[in-house]
């Protein structure tokens, strides 16, 4: 009899403590804004409404869209960013304007020739809601959008409203300060590379800092993850991009971007795209790998159908802004007299200045390099301290 009440009572108490573990551990997950829906519906309320949304604006499995559409908001426009709304458009493709064939609702293309929406697309816009998920990395171009949506908004006094997520790359500041002179869409900032931030603090820098027209008449609001520091690490629950197919590739690409400004390969084309480098017929390592056309992710990508051979990073230790991988690259190219940056142009655009490249050809360390632009990463984190939510 006393055996069995005692297994009775480790019974309650083992699933006492499960269920308590488990809310525990569902209080310590981050909370997107989007699904705090008590924080901006009444926002919305007769309002009518337009969305910068991609493949990754989700509330647990669904789609804002059709989140919002439930609860009878009146949405009149999609905004459709770099790769599309449903984000199955190659890196560079046009994104054409549209009808989304689910809903029926106008998409109109905020990448190409038409990055800030004209008063007329806004007419019947109210309120602008942004979410889509971030990288962290200064070039990647949802936040370039999100600027020019800004502006817009700002020009038409349209009222703004952010839906914060996290930022995979939250933990690091690196890289060089964008110089004005070198200002384009991979780069419209004058903020690092990595700039340890999440939209929301962005959207909150760029119109504190006033780098929109109108900024003070914009009216802005963030709604923050819950349950979220500078600390929380964050797997991402969709792809943000095509070619960022999962963490690894991720946390690679702030360091392997610069290699579109070169002949290598970083695996576009592949099932790795952002987690390899390579290159023929200078061997960069002893990975071979042969890039093929990949519909609606590399349609076209460098040495298709040729095998190549270099660094397979699939399984490195990758964090913030490694320099390596350029400067050896550059190294064993330069042997051989081949031009590496072969679009100097678009290099510097991506570094946000000319300094980067310019010290790699006369042969800096990365430590040399690095220690170059401490002085202006300790102004930008004092310039962005007003701006942060999370500790």
């Amino acid at each position: 009899m006393f055996k069995a009440v005692f297994i009775t009572f480790v019974f309650l108490f083992s699933s006492l403590f499960n269920v308590s573990a488990k809310q525990s551990e569902a209080q310590n997950t981050p909370v997107v804004g989007a699904a705090q829906f008590a924080h901006y519906l009444p926002q919305l309320k007769n309002k009518r409404v337009g969305l910068v949304v991609n493949q990754t604006s989700l509330v647990a499995n669904t789609h804002l869209v059709d989140a919002l559409l439930t609860k009878n908001i009146n949405i009149t426009k999609i905004f459709a960013p770099e790769h599309g709304f449903r984000g199955d458009h190659d890196a560079g493709a046009h994104v054409k304007n549209a009808v989304d064939s689910k809903t029926g609702i106008p998409l109109i293309s905020i990448y190409g020739k038409n990055k800030k929406p004209s008063a007329e697309a806004l007419s019947n816009v109210d309120v602008i809601i942004f979410d889509i998920q971030d990288v962290g990395v200064r070039f990647y171009t949802y936040i370039s959008s999100m600027h020019y949506m800004m502006e817009a908004a700002a020009e038409q006094g349209t009222e703004f409203i952010v839906l914060d997520r996290p930022n995979p790359n939250i933990a690091y500041v690196d890289g060089p300060i964008l110089e004005r002179e070198f200002k384009s869409f991979v780069g419209m900032h004058p903020i690092p590379v990595l700039h340890g931030m999440t939209v929301g603090e962005l959207a909150k820098m760029i119109k504190g800092e006033s780098w929109i027209n109108k900024a003070a008449d914009l009216k802005l609001a963030v709604i923050p993850v819950d349950h979220y520091t500078r600390s929380t690490s964050y797997s991402l629950p969709v792809k943000p991009s095509p070619n960022l197919p999962n963490d690894q590739s991720i946390a690679l690409y702030p360091s392997l971007c610069f290699f579109e400004a070169t002949p290598i390969s970083i695996g576009r084309g592949t099932d790795f795209a952002f987690q390899a480098i390579g290159y023929s017929p200078v061997a960069l390592g002893d990975f071979s790998f042969t890039p093929r056309s990949i519909k609606g992710a590399a349609a076209n990508p460098k040495f298709k159908n040729t095998p190549v051979k270099g660094l397979d990073l699939r399984t490195e230790n990758a964090h913030g802004l490694n320099l390596s991988y350029l400067i050896t690259a550059y190294n064993q190219l330069s042997k051989n007299n081949i031009t590496f940056f072969e679009r100097a142009d678009f290099m510097d655009k991506l570094a946000g200045t000319n300094k980067l490249r310019l010290a790699i050809e006369a042969g800096q360390s990365e430590a040399q390099i690095k220690q170059s632009w401490q002085q202006g990463l300790k102004a930008f984190k004092k310039q962005r301290a007003p701006y942060l939510l999370y500790n």
